[in-house]
């Protein structure tokens, strides 16, 4: 398993008037973590929706349903 502690060094200039400021910010050992690029994550986040796609479908088509149903109450009880 890799070290995933992230390391965030501050250091303020000469206080004398030098007030620039460097934050050097180090994950520690890189080797072994993967990046992936900004298609790799489209793509994957595509292919997590689709997985997902026919549970949208059937929240849909209920919520469509059960809108309907109350139209037609109303419309029953008004009429």
């Amino acid at each position: 398993m890799a070290d995933n502690t992230l390391d965030i060094q501050q250091s303020v200039g000469d206080v004398s008037g030098d007030y620039s400021k460097t934050i050097v910010v180090d994950s520690g050992n890189a080797t072994g973590s993967s990046t992936t690029g900004d298609v790799a994550a489209t793509i994957e986040f595509i292919e997590k929706i689709y997985n997902y796609l026919p549970e949208l479908a059937f929240a849909t088509l209920y919520g469509l349903a059960v809108y309907a149903a109350v139209l037609w109450i109303t419309k029953k009880i008004r009429g």
